[in-house]
This record gives structure tokens, sequence and C-alpha cells, in this order.
């Protein structure tokens, strides 16, 4: 369970020095921190639970997201998130797991996300379509269809037979939000299949 260093401190205010007790307590494996102000109190908890707490608003996206989905083949290591109006790039390395966060277009950021509820915990989480799109957004413009095929099936090794599972319909309504000429040739891809 996440707790806030307060949230803590109010529940140890019995104790002569509950700032002391909290030291302890992390020394003893009771919590552990997951950064400044933050705590979880089961240290096997996995990272992408607590992602969002971490910093935001945030959902998961990118290749976490993508990987999560099963359209890449690689496990993903770091707990992407996406982000929006923060200007840049923000990176956590906790005993958790390292945390990145980055911007996609304030337009696209609600839409396309899913809250997932994992026992005590939720967490939101980019939809394939959404987390595709996220990623061609942080790319280089591709020149033309063929260079997007190869960013896609070479370089990021999209799994072609779950591409052609996404939702056309998602895609060409992210199309709008993102104002991103891969996103655009995107659609136009998938307008073709």
């Amino acid at each position: 369970m996440i707790k806030t260093t307060s949230m803590i401190l109010e529940e140890l205010k019995m104790y002569a020095s509950p700032v002391s007790k909290l030291s302890r307590m992390v020394k003893d494996g009771e919590y552990t921190r997951i950064v400044k102000g933050l705590y979880e109190t089961d240290s096997a908890t996995p990272g992408y639970l607590l992602a969002g707490s971490i910093y935001g608003p945030s959902y998961l996206s990118f290749e976490f997201a993508l990987s999560y989905h099963g359209l890449i083949p690689e496990a993903v290591y770091a707990f992407t998130s996406a982000t929006y109006d923060k200007k840049k790039k923000k990176k956590f390395e906790t005993a958790f797991g390292i945390f990145t966060y980055r911007d996609v277009p304030k337009e696209a950021y609600p839409f396309g996300v899913e809250l997932v509820q994992e026992g005590n915990y939720s967490y939101w989480i980019a939809s394939p379509e959404k987390a595709l799109c996220d990623v061609l957004y942080t790319k280089s413009p591709v020149a033309n269809q063929k260079e997007l095929r190869s960013l896609l099936f070479d370089d990021m090794r999209i799994d072609e037979e779950e591409f052609k599972n996404l939702k056309c319909e998602d895609i060409f309504l992210l199309e709008e939000k993102y104002g991103s000429t891969n996103v655009q040739k995107l659609s136009r891809l998938m307008r073709r299949a």
C-alpha cells in the first residue's frame, strides 16, 4: 500500500519522534521509500502499480504499454509513462525500478487510456493504439509509407499479426489529436489495410 510521509507521521504521532520511528521502520523493511515523500508497505510490489503515484498526472504508455499489450516481443524493464505540459522528461531510479515520464500533446492525453484495477491498486494504461501513437509522436518524422513500415516492423519490432488487430477507428480518432506526421502516416497505412 502506498503511503505519504504525512500519512505515516500521523499514524506515528504517539511516538516522541515520529520521524526517527519512520527511519527505523524503513531500516527494518516495514516501509520501502519510493521517492521523496512516498513509501510502499510491500517491497515486492511491481513497479507498474506505482508509476502513476510517483509523477502525474500520468499513464503507462510507450514501450512499457506496447510490451504489456504484446505488440513488441521484448520485455521492457523501465516503466514508461506519458504526461502533458511538463515541458521536460523526468526519470526516477528507485528500489522498484526505473520510471520515465515524457509529454504527449494535451489534446491527445485523455483519449485511449483505461483504468485497470489490480488488488488494492489501480493504474492508468494506454490502449495498444494509444501507446503506438505516443511512441510515433516522439520519433523523428518519416518521409513516406515505406519508411513508416520500416520504423514499425524493423526498428520498433512491432508484431505484424498484433498490428492487424489494432482498432482502426481509434487510430483515426487519435490522429486528429496529435498533429504528428508519423501518426497521420499511421492512419493512412491503416486506411489502406
